[in-house]
């Protein structure tokens, strides 16, 4: 049984799914729809850069959602893709809905668009930060982030996705007072993200707030397969409960290695990371080392990429 998993922010680079464009016309579509869509050349700024205004949270969302769609539909004209489950990592849970049909893509390019905007302007420049926290376990980070936050601040775990990997959010100073502690309390590392915003935490209900209205303008479809959500990390196949939990996912932690072993729980042997980077891939090693693995990212592993799809 397959499940195909999309990548979230942070997995880009200058040039992802250009050959894709070049070889595919599928994929090249999807780049068009996508410029037409917002008015400007995304298109332009993946493939040429530069990196600063790539990496811009506006940009690098809409980026990563289009890079991975085009990638599928590129892997779609050379092989049936037929997946039992779709799941996504934080913005990779828009990628997930637009695989499943849920959600055109059109619909999803700008209203990703919105929700990079939304989460940039929801903290001032410098007042967040996020970390990585690696070789504790989540409920020891758990609790260093109660322990280490002072008064009113938010501190709390963002992203579960690893048993020994633990991203925390909030505003920086308890940020960087959670990661001492937790280096005291026996983790490995504690590795400051370079990233715009604290997501997925309680900093980021304006951007919540701000992102309703959208969702609410969309309409979404019944679903090809079911979609294994961020934020409870069980399968949902009903249109109607998408924008809840695409709302609450903003400030919620996404929840990866319970969602992983949820797919297990239901019988999927094969995970295929669809977008770029290997991210996600190497984090089911973590989780479920029995489970077969691969992921495509670029024209290079089509063969490899059809092989898999065969035997899955």
């Amino acid at each position: 049984m397959l499940a195909l998993l999309f990548p979230g922010q942070g997995s880009f680079e200058v040039g992802m799914g250009r050959d894709a464009y070049e070889r595919s016309a599928a994929a090249r579509a999807i780049f068009d729809v996508a410029d037409r869509a917002l008015g400007f050349s995304l298109t332009e700024r993946i493939f040429d850069g530069p990196e600063e205004e790539l990496r811009k949270t506006e940009n690098q969302q809409p980026a990563i959602l289009t890079t991975s769609i085009a990638l599928l539909h590129a892997l779609q004209e050379t092989v049936p893709v037929r997946a039992s489950f779709f799941a996504g990592h934080s913005l990779g849970e828009y990628s997930a809905l637009v695989a499943a049909n849920a959600l055109g893509f059109e619909d999803a390019v700008r209203l990703v668009h919105a929700r990079g905007s939304f989460m940039q302007e929801a903290v001032p420049e410098g007042r967040g930060a996020m970390a990585a926290i690696l070789g504790l376990s989540a409920e020891d980070v758990a609790e260093v982030c109660i322990a280490g936050a002072e008064s009113s601040e938010v501190v709390t775990p963002a992203n579960f996705n690893s048993p020994q990997q633990t991203v925390i959010a909030g505003e920086a100073a308890a940020v960087e007072r959670v990661c001492a502690m937790a280096i005291d309390r026996g983790a490995k590392r504690a590795v400051p993200l370079a990233v715009s915003a604290p997501f997925h935490c309680q900093l980021m209900q304006p951007a919540a707030e701000k992102l309703e209205p959208e969702l609410g303008r969309i309409r979404f479809r019944r679903m090809s397969a079911p979609v294994v959500t961020n934020v409870e990390a069980v399968e949902n196949s009903d249109p109607q409960r998408v924008p809840a939990l695409l709302k609450s996912q903003v400030t919620a932690p996404v929840r990866f290695v319970e969602s992983v072993e949820y797919l297990v729980s239901q019988g999927v042997t094969h995970f295929l990371e669809v977008g770029p980077g290997s991210t996600l891939s190497g984090l089911v090693a973590r989780i479920q080392r029995r489970t077969q693995r691969a992921n495509f990212a670029s024209m290079a592993g089509l063969d490899e990429t059809r092989e898999f799809l065969i035997n899955a």
